[in-house]
């Protein structure tokens, strides 16, 4: 087992030991304050003393008080040279030496005034020189003078104070400190906020979309509302305790009802806004949408005539007359019987003919929805209605009813619309068309029956040839891989075969 160094365990050790972040920040201060006080205090602590050299010179030397005169001191042994500072010049190799960062070198000579007193308090046991011992250092004189020792308590003191300062700014002031953490992880703060709002979003909107659908069924499919008088079978399911709606999405919900006569079935499609979708809210924010449903009524076969007929407002009715191709084969825009109440100018009639329009467009729905006066009060939830007989899909004959849902608050504003689908599956189930107009019809069902029969064979003999070059493509293919005998021995026999082929047949009887 390799074992750890002193270096490394002392480095983890300390690793454990040291804070982090804040902390980190307060100790380094902290220290930062301990050593400018560690700096302050050093030139007030005894006079720096050399080591072997006070205990030699306190035998032959005693030293008296440091307060007495400077004459009942004894004399040196030696006077110490005089020390002066050189210029530099162009053949010395080093400069002059930087008062800033040596203490300036004094003669005792020369920069003292012979006729002032030294202070008796700056004397140590540098006055004592040996010549032999230390050659070359300046008196030390110089590094105990007063004015010097004041200089660096004044330095330690503005430092001192200037590092407190900061101390107490840093601490007095967290908020700028926060707010610049903060910033710094902006893009983090971003993404976190988005995901709030949208988990938030979700919930909410989900919920919201359940109301709605939920008041809906309430109003309309509950015991005693329209679709229970007049189906017998509502819901999901075949007993009496089986959910009315069905959820496929979030914002889609159906519901099916059947048991009625004229027709086999009916399907209310609920269409939500996206409102559990924060960018599908957003979106409908700039283009609002509406919550819309849809009742498809799938009608017997027996119990609807020849009937293509549409009813919406007059830029939905032209979209829908080019864009279905039941209505663009045989239907086209008409326009108002003159003399007689028709619907309101909002709304455009697509039928095909006039005699279909003016029957299913009775005087009770003139009064009830589609008048000029009931249509303003009442059809404001009026999307479009579309009956045909020639549907595109496995159901042919079908009702086509589209409306707006209110808000759960206001569903009662959309009874008079509900009240159509149940209305109109008796008027086509009972509804015949003229002798005149089912001459016409058939006429122009058989044109386009016929038409979809040349379309058919058209693409019936499209396919047969694309499947022809296919197969002859991938022969050819196949020959191109083959080697030259091959191909030689693939060649005789095609030309037997050809020659069996051009080689008249005889029919071999046999005699009695």
């Amino acid at each position: 087992m390799a074992k750890r160094s002193p270096s490394s365990l002392l480095s983890s050790s300390l690793s454990l030991l040291l804070p982090r972040g804040d902390g980190l920040l307060y100790l380094i201060a902290l220290l930062s304050i301990f050593s400018l006080l560690l700096h302050h205090l050093t030139p007030a602590a005894a006079h720096p003393q050399f080591e072997g050299f006070d205990a030699d010179e306190d035998e032959d030397f005693p030293i008296g008080d440091l307060k007495s005169d400077s004459a009942s001191a004894p004399p040196l042994r030696s006077r110490p040279p005089s020390i002066s500072l050189s210029t530099s010049t162009p053949e010395s190799h080093h400069g002059p030496p930087d008062s800033s960062a040596r203490p300036q070198i004094h003669s005792p000579t020369s920069d003292q005034n012979p006729n002032s007193n030294p202070n008796p308090a700056s004397k140590s046991s540098f006055d004592y020189w040996d010549e032999d011992e230390f050659e070359g250092i300046p008196t030390p004189q110089s590094f105990t003078s007063p004015p010097q020792n004041d200089a660096v308590a004044e330095s330690a003191d503005a430092s001192e104070s200037d590092s407190s300062e900061s101390a107490v700014t840093f601490s007095e002031d967290p908020k700028s400190y926060l707010i610049k953490k903060l910033t710094s992880f902006w893009i983090e703060i971003v993404c976190v906020s988005f995901l709030i709002v949208f988990l938030v979003n979700y919930f909410t909107g989900k919920r919201d979309n359940e109301n709605l659908a939920l008041a809906w069924a309430t109003a309309f499919a509950a015991e005693g509302s329209i679709f229970d008088k007049n189906f017998s079978l509502l819901g999901v399911g075949e007993t009496d305790d089986s959910p009315l709606l069905l959820k496929e999405c979030q914002n889609i919900f159906k519901f099916y009802a059947s048991g009625r006569r004229f027709c086999t079935g009916m399907l209310a499609t609920m269409e939500l806004k996206s409102r559990h979708d924060l960018i599908s809210r957003l979106y409908n924010m700039v283009v609002p949408c509406k919550d819309e449903i849809t009742f498809e009524v799938y009608m017997n076969d027996d119990a609807m005539d020849h009937v293509i007929f549409a009813l919406a407002r007059k830029k939905l009715a032209k979209t829908m007359q080019k864009e279905m191709g039941d209505l663009q084969r045989f239907a086209g825009l008409v326009a108002p019987p003159s003399g007689r109440k028709s619907v309101a100018e909002e709304l455009q009639l697509v039928s095909e003919s006039k005699e279909v329009s003016g029957d299913l467009i009775t005087d009770v729905v003139l009064d009830q929805v589609f008048g000029d006066k009931a249509f303003e009060k009442f059809g404001k939830g009026f999307i479009s209605m579309h009956f045909s007989d020639q549907h595109l899909g496995s159901n042919k004959k079908m009702l086509v009813f589209k409306f707006a849902i209110p808000d759960a608050n206001n569903m009662a504003d959309m009874t008079r619309l509900v009240a159509l689908v149940p209305y109109y599956i008796d008027l086509i189930g009972r509804y015949k068309v003229s002798s005149q107009a089912r001459t016409k019809t058939e006429a122009a069902r058989s044109k386009v029956a016929q038409e979809l029969y040349k379309e058919l064979q058209n693409a019936r003999q499209e396919a047969l040839q694309q499947k022809k070059a296919e197969q002859r493509k991938k022969l050819e293919e196949a020959q191109s891989k083959l080697s030259a005998e091959a191909l030689r021995k693939k060649e005789a026999k095609e030309r037997s075969r050809q020659m069996k082929k051009g080689m008249p047949k005889l029919k071999m009887t046999k005699a009695h």
